[in-house]
Formats: C-alpha cells, structure tokens, sequence
C-alpha cells in the first residue's frame, strides 16, 4: 500500500442513533451524521491541503455517498468526482436488517446470546446473510490493490476487518472494537490507525 491513505466510516443515521441493525439496508444520515461529515472533512482538509491528486471512494450506500459528498464540499471540492466500490458495503445483516436487538431477543429468545458466544463468525439467519469473517474475505482482494493518495468512506464492519487484516487484532476484539464517525483513519506502514 502506497500513502496516504485516509479511511472515514459514515456520519450517524438515525437507526444507528437508535442502535437499529442496519447492514445493507439503506439509511439516512441525520443532522449529528451531516455535521460529522464536515468535521471530518475539515480535518481531512488540514491533512490534504491540495487534495488534487486523491483518488475519492466510497461505499454505493447512501450513508456513504452523503457522508463523501459532505467531505468533498467542506474540502472545497464539488460534491461529485469520486469512484463507488461495491465490495466495501457494510456486512450484510440478513433477516435482522431494520431492527433493535431488544426486538431481536423479543422475537427469538437466545439468539443474541448465540452472536456474542462468537460475533465474528456468527452469520445471521436470512438470504445474503454474511459474517464479520466472510466480510474479511470479501474486502481482502480491495485491501491488496489498495493505492494511495486516497480518502475512503465505508463502513463500520469494514473498519473492523481492516484492523484486523492490517494490525492482527483478534477476532473477539476486531468484531468488539467501536467505530467512531467522527474520527479519520491512516493506513500507514501496513498498519491501520486513529489520527
């Protein structure tokens, strides 16, 4: 990997301020999402004074590609002129896409408590469900070819399977780990890490 290499995971939605499951389910930002869009595009602003020769990638979700537009605004750049990447959607949820956990266990007794026995290997039931693990090996060939200059937006599971590609974080811990949207990331040194 060449730096630098900036990664940014989406501003807040309202199913994530309602700890909702959203995976491949489409989702809004709100307004905490939007201003922390352009908090980290003023940080990526301080990093990339001439972001002219960046590449932009995000996510084709909607989170993301609002979250990118508002970076790409607050940088001075127009709102358009990235690259969409399919293989960095967020893990797929399956049947649980668009609900609590609490209505989760409400609905099925115990089948919260089997994910955390082994969240990372866990596949939730439902077409297209996947794993943290199966999400790891679906982002492996797009970590590989990865190329710097470039500022990404994704996601919060994939964020969790770079550390754990990049920096070797366990499974446990790469599955358990918060994924702030506020903050930007650094690939530097084959290693992935807050700024």
């Amino acid at each position: 990997m060449i730096s630098p290499i900036y990664i940014a995971r989406h501003g807040q939605t309202a199913w994530n301020a309602t700890a909702r499951v959203q995976g491949q389910a489409e989702a809004d930002l709100n307004e905490t999402g939007r201003r922390q869009a352009a908090q980290n595009g003023r940080t990526l602003a301080r990093l990339v004074p001439d972001p002219s020769g960046f590449r932009f990638i995000a996510s084709p979700m909607r989170r993301t590609r609002e979250t990118m537009e508002i970076i790409r605004e607050t940088m001075g750049l127009p709102r358009d002129g990235y690259e969409l990447e399919p293989r960095i959607v967020e893990v797929h949820f399956g049947d649980w896409q668009g609900y609590t956990f609490a209505e989760l266990e409400a609905a099925n007794p115990g089948s919260t408590a089997t994910r955390d026995l082994d969240k990372w290997n866990f596949v939730p039931p439902g077409q297209g469900a996947e794993s943290y693990a199966m999400l790891a090996e679906r982002i492996k060939p797009w970590i590989s070819q990865l190329r710097g200059p470039v500022i990404v937006v994704t996601h919060g599971g994939v964020i969790r399977s770079l550390f754990h590609a990049l920096n070797g974080l366990s499974d446990r811990d790469a599955s358990m780990m918060d994924v702030a949207q506020d903050r930007i990331l650094e690939v530097r040194g084959g290693r992935i890490d807050w700024i």
